[in-house]
């Protein structure tokens, strides 16, 4: 239950935080005119959306399994974080479709100090929050927290660039920079929100844990090979926070079933001892004679 508090609380920073700036972002974009940080708050206003969808994923998928769901609600998080990946592909046509007609028509920048300041101050903060966020994401191992994590990461260099893109049309007076400052903008979150969707859809998709997990699975399973004969059809996959394990052993065909179960249990004790949110399933296999 603390684990899931956790996660809800961090959740709720994301969208406080998010909601702040995305009035500082109009605030100044409206004082500007600069179709960058107007740029800026269309994303800082799906952020929000995407913060609101974690906050709801981990909520539900912190659910414990029930009837109709025996395996638990894990797989919550990883909808989220395709549901986060397509807002972020909506904001970036918005703002690629709002920059272009800029382009032809550029505008002056007005009290660019302004803007330049709130940029800043949006850096800033996202980068503390999203810092935050993706070591508690790291830590639960969340996926949806994760993905939060990765919306503010981007905020904080594109906040960055669109400041830099205000600074250097102050100096030069290149008015037509702003929507090309935006475009660059929009192709950066493009980029995030591909990462975000293939990582979500591996996991819809069952995809295996890593190499080095898999390894480090296979390695507790050897410290125990003096208890059983050999083991078989190692299968791993993730569903939200949880981790799936399952393989086959194969025993002395006299071994006692308390036996058997006391192998299963020792295997099971250090796999979640080694992993949070585990759970393993393991089959016994009696040796053949002709093995």
């Amino acid at each position: 239950m603390f684990t899931a508090d956790r996660r809800i609380k961090f959740a709720v920073l994301s969208i406080l935080s998010n909601s702040a700036l995305i009035i500082l972002k109009i605030v100044a974009g409206v004082i500007s005119g600069s179709v960058s940080i107007i740029s800026e708050a269309i994303h800082s206003s799906m952020d929000l959306v995407a913060s609101l969808v974690a906050f709801f994923s981990v909520k539900q998928s912190s659910k414990p399994a029930d009837r109709r769901h025996p395996y638990g609600h894990g797989k919550i998080e990883n909808i989220s974080g395709i549901i986060e990946g397509v807002l972020i592909f909506i904001a970036a046509a918005m703002i690629i479709n709002k920059s272009y007609n800029k382009i032809f028509e550029p505008a002056a920048i007005e009290q660019a100090d302004v803007a330049i300041a709130v940029m800043i101050v949006s850096s800033v903060v996202n980068f503390f929050v999203s810092r935050k966020l993706y070591k508690v994401s790291k830590e639960e191992d969340s996926m949806a927290l994760e993905a939060d994590a990765l919306h503010l990461k981007t905020d904080v260099y594109t906040s960055l660039g669109v400041g830099l893109g205000i600074l250097l049309i102050k100096v030069t007076g290149l008015a037509i920079l702003d929507p090309i400052v935006a475009i660059l903008v929009a192709l950066l979150i493009i980029k995030e929100a591909w990462v975000l969707c293939k990582n979500a859809i591996d996991f819809l998709l069952d995809v295996k844990l890593t190499d080095k997990e898999e390894d480090e699975i296979e390695m507790i399973i050897k410290e125990h090979s003096h208890q059983f004969i050999g083991y078989h059809k190692l299968k791993t996959r993730k569903s939200g926070n949880m981790k799936h394990i399952d393989f086959h052993i194969v025993v002395d065909p006299d071994l006692t079933v308390k036996e058997a179960h006391d192998i299963i249990g020792s295997l099971k004790k250090d796999m979640s001892n080694k992993y949070k949110n585990t759970r393993v399933n393991i089959h016994v296999d009696p040796k053949k004679s002709d093995d």
